[in-house]
């Protein structure tokens, strides 16, 4: 047994009937080099099986603690139901990328069974070219963008050598109600220990953002006036899913020649696209909107569960006509942005988080949930993850793409999420259907975005794209 932190919690209280808090992870996998060998969802499962011992978080359950007296704990050694967690899906014909995205629009609708391990697997096919996909959904309060990465990697064959898998695993009883009580004590008074520590660290934090030379602009001076936008407003509980592929030579070399980050490349792709949006669904686009980025403070590679990030606020200048200013606007705020996390210091958020009141925190979501107006801190939410670097196999067969997007937060109906994998940069993009009339219109609009930056920056508008 082991408590959540107090961010894991965070990110289960804020969960309503109609915002979900699961990620997705989608894996692309090509059985051409199966040969006449089959992939089928038995044979995924007995593959799944056979490595559950190194995937503990897939063997965690939520338990709750009476009269909700602290954070909940984690059942870290239980039972695992194949045949519940592991689904088959077969994708409406020709099976394109717009059957599978449909696909997973309609996997991310639904919220994950409290009473089970938090992670459902969808084993689909019926897709083109002798294709398969699995798709993850993986509640946020167990693994953030880091951490998920990490577990799939562990997932499939990325290490040297063979795998040696397992047949069984270890499972423990179920805590009693007094040792769930006890327990709960114990670690209240170990919080309360920590509080010295906590305020020293909240004012030295204070102090550095006080002697620094670095002001923020004012549209960060006012986190809780961000502009009005069509992506805000009472979300529906169905979801709406879009991919596109871009070559990650592209974005790095169009990069390199504007002095510019990956990072800052996909805020700028973000913002163009975003301000074609608005144009179109507003009819302006005069201020920056303000996005949460997440930001990790805990890169280990042997990281499999918990969040260790936290959400930076970043302006998005959408504002700006000219695709090579909106690239240096980008990178200036991402850089200051950065800068003042550090300076505020990158935990503070999280450790705060552990002094939450559970049950007056879900009823404070439940509540934001169902508000109907302007969202009163941010716009959406964007994150750019480093996904793995060499290509992976599950069973053999080939894992062609990647693609990775997180939930859609309170009153914020868009979430733009991109990861890397090998030689792909993977654009993923969540909204509910009172966003847009079509998540690829986003995908779409950063696709043309780069094509855009390239020919304003004297590069050829050729880019390679699988959209």
């Amino acid at each position: 047994m082991k408590r959540l932190s107090g961010w894991d919690a965070f990110l289960l209280y804020s969960e309503a009937p109609n915002v979900h808090m699961h990620t997705l992870k989608v894996a692309v996998i090509d059985l051409h080099g199966l040969g006449d060998r089959t992939f089928g969802v038995e044979d995924f499962r007995n593959v799944l099986h056979g490595r559950l011992y190194k995937l503990e978080p897939f063997r965690y359950q939520l338990v709750d603690i009476p009269f909700k007296f602290h954070h909940p704990m984690w059942r870290e050694n239980c039972d695992v139901d194949l045949e519940y967690h592991i689904r088959p899906w077969r994708v409406a014909a020709p099976g394109g990328r717009r059957e599978l995205d449909e696909a997973i629009g309609e996997i991310a609708s639904t919220p994950l069974d409290r009473s089970r391990p938090l992670w459902e697997m969808y084993f689909i096919e019926g897709l083109a070219d002798d294709r398969i996909a699995v798709v993850g959904k993986i509640h946020h309060a167990l693994a953030d963008g880091v951490a998920s990465a990490n577990l799939l990697a562990r997932g499939m064959d990325l290490q040297d050598g063979p795998q040696r898998d397992r047949d069984s695993y270890a499972t423990d009883p179920a805590p009693s109600t007094g040792e769930l009580v006890r327990s709960a004590f114990l670690d209240h008074m170990r919080h309360i220990a920590r509080v010295p520590g906590l305020v020293k660290y909240t004012a030295e934090g204070i102090g550095r953002v006080r002697r620094s030379s670095r002001k923020l602009g004012p549209e960060l001076t006012r986190p809780f006036t961000p502009p009005p936008s069509f992506m805000n407003h009472v979300l529906t509980p169905e979801r709406r899913f879009a991919t596109a592929s871009l070559s990650l030579a592209d974005v790095k070399s169009t990069g390199k020649h504007l002095g510019a980050t990956i990072n800052d490349m996909v805020l700028a792709l973000a913002s163009g696209a975003l301000r074609k949006l608005q144009l179109q669904y507003d009819g302006k686009a005069d201020h920056p909107l303000l996005a949460s980025v997440p930001m990790s403070f805990d890169f280990s590679p042997d990281r499999i569960s918990g969040n260790r990030f936290t959400g930076v606020l970043m302006a998005l200048p959408v504002d700006l006509d000219n695709p090579l200013d909106r690239v240096r606007r980008a990178s200036e705020t991402a850089s200051l942005a950065k800068e003042s996390n550090q300076l505020i210091g990158p935990e503070l958020v999280a450790r705060w988080a552990s002094y939450m009141p559970p049950a007056g925190v879900e009823a404070l979501f439940r509540r934001l949930s169902n508000v109907d107006g302007q969202n009163k801190i941010l716009n959406l939410n964007i994150s750019n993850v480093p996904g793995p670097r060499q290509l992976g196999r599950v069973g053999g067969a080939t894992v062609s793409e990647i693609y990775s997007v997180g939930p859609l937060t309170a009153a914020s109906g868009l979430n733009i999420t991109v990861w890397s994998y090998v030689d792909q940069l993977n654009i993923s993009v969540l909204s509910d259907t009172a966003t847009v009339r079509d998540p690829h219109e986003v995908t779409d609009a950063m696709v043309q975005e780069l094509r855009d930056i390239r020919i304003a920056a004297g590069l050829s508008g050729e880019i390679t794209v699988d959209s």
